[in-house]
């Protein structure tokens, strides 16, 4: 019984650890692309994309 119960945790956390990296790749997407946009529709000729 408890080697079941060590199987069900184990694939329960390799599940929730799998949603939660799929979550935080769709946030790095949305980051990236709106990153893009940015530096895409940046205007003026003293605009620059970085802030140092």
């Amino acid at each position: 019984m408890g080697i079941v119960l060590a199987a069900l945790l184990i694939v329960v956390l390799f599940g929730l650890g799998g949603f939660a990296l799929h979550a935080l790749w769709i946030i790095a997407v949305v980051m990236f692309l709106a990153w893009v946009i940015g530096f895409a529709f940046r205007s003026g000729e003293s605009a620059r994309w970085y802030r140092w």
